[in-house]
């Protein structure tokens, strides 16, 4: 497991805010897209790396594990995912419009730490973490994508002279140190196929200042391959010194001085001696000289017959050449007489085919019409079948229509009919109550009649006694 507590000592970033809010990291542009690219942010969102294996990673710990397992560079697109050739114009590679591929895990990984929201004690672990040198290169594009451009530099002024090395293209081929890389986060806005977010104009000048006032720190593997040069040179240049013949320095003249009076002093110092070995070295120059001369006539006389026996084998290579020739255009137009009759018969056999082939074509044309007109009359006995049966269910329905109907105006008589009987015995209830009422009523008058002339001859009859 890649240990976090593995850590550089802490170098100059900038210090952190005081109050509660100091280990908040503020984010600089869109929250939601991380200033990313569409193009890559689309791609991120879709790819089932991201969406199955990343989201069962819930902590710091665990992206920061699978970044030491599955980074191996930094590119955007993963090799020969992204087809660019022939694109110009707004369809290139830099401006990110165009044909998509495959996007990177560190790309992904990218976005992952983005949706943790890191604290700046965790992007602080990120930069200057020591089991891998990827881990801390996502640390570095999570704050050129996500912090303020003002606070760049001072993220970025501790680690500019960093020779920690890491190959950050895909497939491999392109290996800088951290240095290297944070620089030219700095200076340049194209990273491989997309852009980082612009830097304003006045904070970008400040940066470019004091990136040319900051002495670039050579690093102890230049010096020691300069040196290691410099030794081998050393020992090729002693090994061809001890191979060449050391020549006496020879003494500096004057101008002053002659030739002859230096002959002189020479002459005085060394004595008789000196005299003979300048007599032995020009009698030996002198037979050099006539060896050389003898060695020139004698090449002379060779290249005189060279020349000779060059000019007859040229002669004998033209006359071989004209026969070659002359076989080479008799084997030419027996090759010609050749190819026309073979021409002859293949345009012969052509015409054989081609008649063939014609034969079989209006047998196949027949056999076609044929097919045709039988596959006309299916269609016709189909579209009259067709119609059969939509007339038969025309009629059909038609007549369950009709039975419908005629249902229902049988329902309707009957159930006028039922209201009519009902409305009748309604009728003849009330005429009846009514016939029972009046001769109630009858009945009560009658007894009212009757037993007022009761009431009356009672009367009488008092009277008629009294």
């Amino acid at each position: 497991m890649a240990n976090v507590g593995n850590q550089l000592p802490t170098q100059a970033v900038s210090k952190p805010a005081p109050g509660k809010h100091g280990n908040v990291l503020p984010l600089w542009g869109n929250e939601k897209t991380m200033n990313l690219n569409p193009m890559i942010l689309t791609n991120v969102l879709s790819s089932p790396y991201f969406k199955v294996q990343l989201y069962e990673l819930k902590t710091y710990h665990e992206v920061v594990d699978e970044i030491y397992f599955k980074v191996t560079h930094v590119e955007p697109w993963e090799k020969g995912s992204r087809k660019t050739a022939g694109q110009t114009g707004m369809c290139g590679g830099v401006r990110g419009v165009g044909t998509g591929g495959i996007v990177s895990t560190a790309f992904c990984l990218l976005y992952k730490l983005f949706t943790l929201k890191l604290t700046r004690k965790q992007l602080m672990g990120l930069i200057t973490h020591t089991d891998s040198p990827y881990i801390r290169a996502l640390g570095f594009m999570y704050i050129r994508y996500t912090q303020p451009p003002t606070d760049l530099i001072e993220w970025y002024d501790g680690f500019l002279d960093d020779e920690e090395e890491l190959d950050v293209k895909a497939g491999g081929g392109c290996v800088m140190t951290i240095g290297e890389m944070l620089r030219s986060f700095l200076t340049k806005l194209e990273w491989f196929s997309t852009l980082f977010p612009r830097i304003p104009v006045p904070v970008q000048k400040i940066i470019d200042q004091q990136i040319k006032a900051r002495p670039r720190k050579v690093a102890q593997k230049e010096t020691q391959e300069e040196e290691a040069n410099f030794a081998e040179s050393g020992r090729q240049g002693e090994r061809r010194r001890s191979r060449t013949p050391r020549r006496t320095p020879s003494p500096r003249r004057s101008p002053k001085r002659s030739r002859s009076r230096s002959h002189h002093r020479e002459r005085d110092r060394h004595g008789p001696s000196f005299d003979r070995e300048l007599e032995r070295e020009r009698d030996r120059q002198r037979k050099e000289r006539e060896g050389r001369d003898r060695d020139r006539d004698r090449g002379e006389r060779g290249d005189r017959e060279r020349r000779r026996s060059r000019s007859t084998e040229r002669n004998q290579d033209r006359r071989e050449r004209r026969r070659s020739r002359s076989s080479s255009r008799d084997r030419r137009s027996e090759r010609r007489d050749k190819e026309r009759d073979a021409g002859d018969d293949r345009s012969r056999r052509k015409d054989r085919d081609h008649h063939k082939e014609r034969g079989t074509e209006r047998e196949r044309s027949r056999d076609k019409k044929s097919r045709g007109e039988t596959d006309d009359r299916r269609h016709k006995d189909d579209r009259e079948r067709h119609r059969e049966e939509r007339k038969a269910k025309r009629s059909s329905r038609s007549r369950s229509r009709e039975r419908r109907h005629k249902s229902g105006e049988e329902k309707g008589r009957k159930r006028e009919r039922s209201h009519s009987r009902e409305r009748d015995r309604e009728r003849d209830g009330e005429q009846r109550s009514h016939k029972r009422s009046r001769s109630k009523e009858r009945s009560h008058h009658q007894r009212e009649s009757s037993n007022d002339h009761s009431k009356h001859s009672d009367r009488r009859r008092s009277q008629s006694t009294e």
